[in-house]
């Protein structure tokens, strides 16, 4: 039987691809416009064709030509500042961020392509903040409507699914997307076993901080943060000592936790434990863009559990995942 094709827009690091290949999904084509993510995309997924570049200046047809066939699936992750509370710049009239806001006008470009593309499924990923007024959601409705789909809202947390952090996101879809969910949930300690001493695991540099920094961290207990920032709604924690026993909070790509038993921050490896990356899958760029891209991602565990549900549900296929080699 021939593969069910894939196509990432707004492809990032590639959690969200990862998951689809985990279950034997194969990835024909990934764009992003972040030199660094696009690397990193390029390197874990070699079979795929990437391209770094602007979505908005790529048509159906371009990708058509690339891939051969038309995709089955296709997925992604517009920029969900425009839309996120976290974003203290995020315009006040919820339309204009979608409309104004040249980065929300990037949803409507993904739109634009679902009706190029015409796959059979279609997964767009971000805050539920999209969503978060009727206003919004009928507008939203209405684009997919225009190019021939009726959306439908699938609201899923990661951890849920086996992620060791918490992360609340709403899956744009043309099915409804029901996976089953884990046994059980992972904590922070379950998720960083073994890497303190293994000096082997790529993105595992543990940078040096200033002693008075240092002194400031050894003071915190768990779920003490060192500072705030300001988002549109309010103040949010930064630098929180992780409580080993728990959870981690929603990873953020400007986030920074503190290790619950070492008076450092994570390193990006720990950083990506919490997102369920395995530790195969490398980041490039500076520290600052690797904390960015394993924080923007989908967590791979819920990843994978949405591809399953897709295999299963709408694609009639067992569950096996592929061998690796």
């Amino acid at each position: 039987m021939e593969p069910i094709r894939v196509v990432d827009l707004f492809s990032g690091a590639g959690g969200f691809s990862l998951g689809f290949r985990n279950k034997g999904f194969e990835i024909s084509f990934a764009i992003d416009i972040d030199h660094s993510a696009a690397r990193t995309y390029s390197l874990n997924f070699p079979d795929t064709v990437v391209i770094e570049g602007d979505v908005r200046e790529i048509s159906g047809r371009d990708i058509l030509d690339i891939v051969g066939k038309p995709p089955e699936v296709v997925i992604g992750s517009p920029p969900c500042e425009p839309f996120t509370a976290a974003n203290p710049l995020r315009l006040d009239n919820p339309i204009d961020r979608l409309y104004i806001d040249e980065r929300g006008n990037l949803t409507l470009e993904f739109i634009r392509l679902m009706g190029e593309l015409r796959p059979k499924v279609f997964v767009m990923e971000n805050v539920p903040a999209i969503v978060e007024t009727a206003e919004l959601r009928e507008a939203i409705i209405h684009e997919f409507r225009r190019v021939g789909y009726e959306p439908v809202f699938n609201f899923l947390h990661a951890e849920d699914y086996g992620n060791p952090s918490r992360r609340l996101r709403v899956f744009i879809s043309n099915v409804k997307i029901t996976p089953g969910r884990s046994s059980k949930r992972v904590t922070v300690a379950e998720a960083l076993e073994g890497l303190d001493d293994n000096l082997d695991v790529s993105n595992h540099e543990i940078h040096e901080i200033p002693e008075r920094k240092m002194l400031e961290i050894s003071k915190l207990g768990y779920g003490d943060y060192l500072t705030m920032f300001r988002g549109h709604k309010g103040e949010i924690p930064v630098g929180i000592r992780l409580d080993p026993y728990d959870l981690a909070p929603t990873v953020l790509g400007n986030s920074r936790f503190i290790h619950p038993f070492h008076d450092r921050y994570l390193t990006v490896r720990e950083q990506a434990r919490l997102m369920s990356y395995p530790d195969d899958h490398v980041f490039i760029g500076s520290r600052d863009e690797q904390y960015n891209q394993v924080g923007e991602a989908v967590p791979v565990a819920l990843s994978t559990a949405l591809a399953s549900f897709i295999r299963v549900n709408v694609f009639g296929l067992d569950d096996r995942s592929p061998q690796r080699h």
